[in-house]
């Protein structure tokens, strides 16, 4: 190792040498925002774009994100039993070209991972389960299930829903997320909280089931769903992003017009406590005030709950909403700092939605940019899936026309991503994550200047560090 740091330094003249120093470990923190496809929320704007401008657009979503030095983005990859990546199973979305089943000429899910990876960002593929049609007047192609498999959808007011209690359903759905994994270099799989649908008009779900019969189906997948996971992949994170209320009345003073755990057969408290996730995220839509939804109040209880991470949804998108009127931004940076200081586990949220940050509703951009996110952070670990020994990266660094050069070689193939801190004076910051296959990076270090000593950290797929490599001048 020393040797190899001699001869890149005799051969580029390099101004920064192995150092003894000892660096503080890298910043971790989930820093994620849902995309959605369904309707055309996030992305793509409308139906039936050029495969140029839904790729322009994606771009823009993720070069926002890398600006914001956030680091996850969970993409909608199946909203109603269809897919918006390319598929032997199921047809593509017709959310993509307005027409079922028509491919949009590209693959978007693998341009959406070429090109977050290549920013240092993760790919969660975000799957709804059972949802058949959210309007039952959709089109639908010929292969789609309410075409090919009749008899395990019920018709719901005016949804489409694949009955979860039918095997099939369960297998398709799984199918379908196995498909992706084995597939795709995805970093994780995501569900939201659809497994039966929201109550409407006091109509039951036409299954004859009771709610104990339902919560015990959703339990029964939940656990396949990570077991398989894990056996294909273990790397990939899973995670679920329930209802922010479990029960109404739990904690003391929280209030709810729905009960998930009866009515959407959701015990997302037993999935938590039952390590059938690797981290969750309840949807904490509300302010912190008053009690009776309060952020801080549920996220308290949320963290209580288990041992694995409890990354909440916050609603960046009803800034200035009608939703909810007259939010200022500044509950949103508030959520971040609660996000931060409540519970002990590794910290994180998610933005619902990207769109909120497109849009830079109430200057929340400027906020974090200045604030909580001035500096970019690693995606948390695993520890229970085991600890593994990385390989120290071999580094090399230099100033060059007032800019930071790094270049780099990864230790071994386990190697994901690159940790790279710098020293200013006596405090070390974040300079940049990253990814393996960028082996040679200029940085430029602003009214800073060049940083006095340089850390390096190798990072693989399940978040594991190797030791730092440290140069200074």
């Amino acid at each position: 190792m020393l040797l190899f740091l001699a001869l890149v330094s005799a051969a580029f003249g390099q101004s920064y040498r192995p150092s003894g120093e000892k660096p503080p470990m890298p910043a971790r923190e989930f820093r994620g925002a849902w995309v959605a496809v369904v309707h055309n929320i996030d992305w793509p704007s409308t139906k039936g774009l050029s495969a140029s401008s839904q790729r322009a657009e994606m771009i823009a979503i993720l070069d926002r994100m890398a600006s914001l030095n956030m680091n996850a983005v969970m993409f909608q990859v199946r909203p109603h039993c269809d897919a918006v990546y390319s598929s032997s199973k199921e047809p593509w979305s017709h959310w993509l070209t307005g027409t079922p089943g028509k491919s949009p000429g590209y693959d978007p899910l693998k341009f959406c991972i070429d090109e977050a990876h290549k920013r240092g960002i993760e790919v969660h593929a975000w799957f709804n389960p059972f949802r058949a049609l959210s309007n039952a007047s959709h089109p639908v192609s010929r292969t789609h299930v309410t075409k090919v498999s009749p008899q395990i959808t019920k018709r719901y007011g005016n949804l489409v829903w694949c009955d979860p209690a039918a095997g099939e359903t369960r297998q398709r759905a799984l199918g379908a997320i196995l498909d992706v994994v084995r597939r795709y270099d995805v970093d994780g799989v995501h569900l939201d909280d659809y497994f039966y649908p929201y109550p409407e008009g006091g109509r039951e779900f036409p299954d004859g089931r009771d709610p104990a019969q339902r919560r015990a189906i959703v339990d029964g997948f939940v656990k396949d769903f990570y077991s398989q996971t894990k056996a294909a992949k273990p790397w990939v994170r899973v995670g679920i992003s329930p209802f922010g209320i479990w029960r109404p009345g739990v904690p003391s003073g929280i209030e709810a017009g729905l009960d998930a755990y009866e009515q959407l057969g959701a015990d997302a408290r037993k999935w938590l406590a039952n390590g059938w996730v690797d981290y969750l995220a309840p949807q904490l839509y509300w302010r912190d005030q008053p009690r009776k939804q309060s952020f801080s109040a549920l996220l308290d209880w949320w963290r209580q709950q288990g041992s694995r991470p409890v990354w909440p949804g916050i609603a960046t998108s009803r800034i200035g909403s009608s939703e909810d009127p007259g939010r200022p931004a500044g509950e949103i940076i508030k959520q971040v700092g609660l996000s931060r200081s409540i519970g002990r586990n590794y910290v994180g949220h998610i933005h619902w939605s990207v769109k909120g940050l497109m849009q830079n509703r109430g200057g929340v951009c400027g906020m974090l940019e200045k604030g909580a996110y001035s500096e970019p952070a690693l995606v948390p670990p695993m520890p229970w899936l085991g600890k593994r020994p990385v390989a120290l990266p071999r580094v090399e660094a230099r100033g060059e026309d007032g800019q930071l050069r790094v270049g780099w070689r990864r230790g071994d193939a386990n190697t994901h991503q690159l940790a790279l801190m710098g020293r200013w004076g006596s405090k070390w910051h974040m300079i940049e994550v990253l990814p393996s296959g960028r082996t040679d990076a200029m940085i430029p270090v602003g009214e800073r200047g060049l940083p006095a000593a340089v850390s390096a950290s190798a990072v693989d797929r399940f978040g594991n560090l190797s030791g730092p490599v440290v140069l200074a001048q």
